[in-house]
C-alpha cells in the first residue's frame, strides 16, 4: 500500500470520529495519532459539552496517545486530523514532537500550517514535523460546509 492510502485509510477514521462531533454539535473535526499501523489515540472536538477551549480533536487525541505511550513525548507518530491545525494545537504537536501531520481541509481563518499562519513549519522552532495536506479535502471541506449551512438555517 502506497502512503497516499495509508493516509486516505486514517483520513477516513478521521472524519468518522469528526461525526461523533457532529452528532453531538461540535464542530465536526476528527483527529488521531498513529505510530506504524497502531491507533494510539483520537479525539473529536468536545469544547462545548466540555467547557474547555482546549477540548480539540488534535488536543484530546495527543491528550490519548500520551497516556498510552505513558510519554509526553509522542516521537514517530503521525497525528491525521480532518481540518487543518489552528495555532494552539500546531503549538502542541511541536511540543510533543509529532513526526507528520496530515490534515483534510485547509482552514482560511486560523489554519497554521500554511493557510493563514505556517507554525509548523516556522524555522525558529526547534521542531518541524512532515506537513502533508488536502488528504480527502472534499470530504473533510464537505462536512463541515454542511454543518454550517444547516446552523445558519
Amino acid at each position: 500500500m502506497s502512503q497516499t492510502e495509508i493516509d486516505e485509510q486514517w483520513m477516513r477514521q478521521a472524519l468518522a470520529l469528526a461525526r461523533r462531533a457532529e452528532e453531538a454539535g461540535e464542530v465536526p473535526v476528527g483527529a488521531l495519532v498513529v505510530r506504524g499501523d497502531t491507533p494510539l489515540g483520537e479525539g473529536w472536538n468536545r469544547p462545548i459539552a466540555g467547557h474547555d477551549p482546549t477540548a480539540h480533536a488534535e488536543i484530546l487525541a495527543m491528550r490519548a496517545a500520551g497516556q498510552r505511550l505513558a510519554n509526553y513525548r509522542l516521537t514517530g507518530t503521525t497525528l491525521y486530523v480532518t481540518l487543518e491545525p489552528c495555532p494552539m494545537c500546531a503549538g502542541a504537536m511541536i511540543h510533543g514532537r509529532v513526526a507528520r501531520v496530515v490534515y483534510g481541509a485547509r482552514d482560511p481563518l486560523a489554519g497554521a500550517a500554511g493557510s493563514v499562519f505556517d507554525i509548523l513549519g516556522a524555522p525558529s522552532l526547534n521542531h518541524r514535523p512532515e506537513v502533508v495536506g488536502g488528504v480527502l479535502a472534499e470530504q473533510c471541506a464537505a462536512l463541515l460546509k454542511d454543518f454550517f449551512r444547516l446552523r445558519r438555517s
